[in-house]
């Protein structure tokens, strides 16, 4: 495995909003265990908020790499030789790709809070799956660095 000229990673991180979301989850804990007294109230205030912030983490933790000669999206990881064209997608067009445009046999890792996404067409005959369609916030790096990596496969 070679690796690529142009190194990519990026994690599709939840927006700030969400953490204020797992505080306020937090403060609903509290308020609903607050008949029970201040200790609990204070546990529903710590424990809302960590289980809240856990959930917005790991849902946010998702990976997109252009490893060597692999793609690797979350758990997919494909050779960039079975990838095609890849092709950037505007707000307006990702959401029509991930709504009525889209094909049930597609690989989807999208990510509703990243209005942007890239979508590349999957060669390999053996695969089923048409194409991929990525939420990314930099398609422009994504394409360069898939670009590179078939160059030097």
């Amino acid at each position: 495995m070679q690796l690529s000229t142009t190194p990519y990673e990026e994690r599709l991180t939840a927006p700030r909003s969400w953490w204020l979301v797992s505080f306020l989850v937090g403060v609903a804990f509290a308020l609903i265990l607050l008949p029970l007294g201040t200790l609990p109230m204070l546990g529903g205030l710590a424990g809302g908020t960590a289980v809240a912030a856990v959930a917005a983490s790991s849902y946010g933790a998702v990976r997109i790499r252009v490893v060597g000669d692999a793609l690797i999206a979350g758990e997919a990881r494909v050779p960039v030789s079975a990838l095609g064209e890849a092709e950037i997608l505007d707000p307006e067009e990702a959401r029509a790709w991930r709504t009525y445009k889209a094909d049930t046999r597609a690989f989807l890792l999208l990510r509703a809070y990243i209005p942007r996404a890239v979508r590349v067409m999957v060669t390999d005959p053996e695969d089923p799956t048409p194409y991929l369609y990525l939420s990314t916030r930099e398609p422009e790096r994504l394409i360069e660095a898939l670009t590179a990596a078939k160059a030097a496969a």
